[in-house]
């Protein structure tokens, strides 16, 4: 996600920051960062892909303001932007178990009147 322009609505400056989480690998970078800060490497040998494949989804976050990156030594290390990063990763959890109890509920009260 580019800078968002001022004039633009919210809800178009929320839906471009949800497609740059559209991606499992994306949401599992955040997962990794709130812990702390990583270095491409450790991020590489974690989720277990291609460096070019990682450098792409760390440049959509990197774009979308959710991650920075700043050279330590030899290293590229990534961080998240701003602790609510994490907030949004639990509330986003909570969002799916509460989805999911209401699919298993449906399902288990239809399965009960066949």
């Amino acid at each position: 996600m580019t800078e968002p322009h001022l004039d633009q609505p919210l809800y178009v400056a929320k839906a471009q920051m949800f497609r740059s989480l559209s991606h499992p690998i994306r949401i599992r970078i955040l997962e990794l960062l709130v812990i702390g800060e990583m270095p491409v490497s450790a991020l590489r040998d974690e989720l277990g892909v291609e460096a070019s494949s990682l450098s792409q989804h760390l440049n959509v976050l990197k774009q979308s303001g959710l991650v920075q990156s700043h050279r330590r030594a030899n290293a590229v290390t990534y961080t998240i932007t701003e602790d609510v990063v994490k907030d949004f990763l639990l509330v986003a959890r909570r969002v799916l178990v509460a989805t999911l109890g209401r699919s298993r509920s449906a399902l288990e009260h239809l399965e009960a009147q066949s």
